[in-house]
């Protein structure tokens, strides 16, 4: 039976780096590119702090394999801000490394828990999963990191080489059943010709920039992963292996306020209409004004009962204008919300405030 094997992907020595997009402000780790194992210029450091200072020799370690040794260091770091998201992609990351990953699931799956807007852990898993050969699972993660940020070209590649991972397998199928099936025969040529072909050594990639979309329908494009070499089809192939982000986000200017705010919503909007509860709840802050004065638990229930009705929902944004004063911000748009039983446009106003780095609900109210 023909295969093409899907090779396990090196997360920090052979993968190519990208940014995060939306985080709450950490140091932006030190990071290397290798495009078919030539490496190129590396991406623009953060400020100097003691932060990056740790996050830098941290990632050192990790580069040089010393990975019981960067582990430590990324405990000490977490034991005194447990939340930093930075450290916890880190700490992903060597639990990879140290075949462990079991422990990287949960590190990542949580972070993508905490920060839903973002794709790279989303990516991260698929790489591990990929690793497993549970090739549906690695699917699946891919395709939630390209909803959360459809321009996210890392995602989009690796998960064309998830499809053609799954579609060897359908041929290969196809030919066990019938081994004079030429169709099958020259689709899985065409596979391992595509492979051979996506393989093959490219002109360097340019150093990282910062991957913060100049506004929100523009997002800057993550850089390309880089490709595995295969054999002809004839012969067992290798599928390029997904590439694992491996750096951490640069802190945001305050001009970014009002793009992280529009993201925030656009979320929102998205976690409601595909009837996510938890990530829809997730959006409004522990001391959101609840519109009646009830409790925050009896608000959530309600919200869960109304959202979980039978049938589809369609809830968008327009003329979206913000403006920020410092951590709160004031948003104002037009709603149009749809419904098996409802269909309807109204303006809407959200006064928001940043918590732990995230912009959350404060207040929601129907009008100007």
């Amino acid at each position: 039976m023909t295969k093409i094997r899907l090779n396990a992907a090196r997360l920090l020595a052979s993968a190519l780096a990208v940014t995060l997009l939306a985080l709450p402000p950490v140091v932006a780790a030190q990071a290397q590119q290798v495009v078919v194992g030539k490496p190129v210029k590396q991406g623009p450091q953060g400020p100097a702090t003691p932060d990056a200072d740790a996050m830098q020799e941290i990632s050192k370690q990790i580069k040089q394999g010393q990975y019981p040794q960067a582990l430590e260091q990324v405990d000490r770091f977490l034991a005194g801000k447990p939340k930093d998201a930075q450290g916890r992609f880190l700490k992903g990351i060597i639990l990879t490394e140290m075949n462990k990953p079991n422990e990287a699931i949960a590190i990542f799956t949580k972070l993508t828990e905490d920060y839903p807007e973002l794709p790279e852990p989303y990516n991260n898993l698929a790489v591990i999963y990929a690793q497993q050969k549970q090739f549906n699972k690695a699917k699946q993660a891919l395709e939630m990191a390209i909803r959360t940020h459809p321009s996210y070209a890392t995602a989009h590649e690796n998960l064309g080489d998830i499809y053609a991972r799954l579609a060897s397998q359908a041929y290969d199928k196809a030919l066990q059943i019938d081994s004079s099936n030429s169709s099958a025969q020259k689709k899985l040529a065409l596979i391992g010709d595509l492979m051979t072909t996506a393989s093959r050594p490219g002109k360097a990639a340019k150093p990282i920039g910062d991957a913060r979309p100049a506004e929100p329908v523009k997002p800057a494009e993550a850089p390309k992963p880089a490709a595995v070499a295969a054999a002809p089809a004839s012969t067992p192939a290798a599928t390029p292996a997904p590439v694992a982000a491996t750096s951490i986000p640069a802190a945001a200017p305050a001009a970014d306020a009002t793009t992280e705010i529009t993201r925030a919503i656009e979320l929102w909007a998205a976690a409601w209409s595909r009837k996510d509860i938890k990530t829809y709840l997730a959006a409004y802050a522990g001391d959101f004004k609840t519109p009646a004065g009830e409790s925050r638990a009896e608000w959530d229930a309600e919200r869960q009962k109304r959202i979980n009705k039978p049938g589809a929902i369609q809830v968008s944004v327009e003329n979206l204008h913000v403006s920020v004063a410092g951590d709160t911000a004031t948003a104002k748009f037009r709603q149009h919300y749809k419904s098996a039983t409802l269909k309807t446009s109204s303006n809407k106003v959200l006064q928001l405030g940043k918590r732990d780095g995230k912009w959350l609900i404060l207040q929601e109210r129907v009008g100007s």
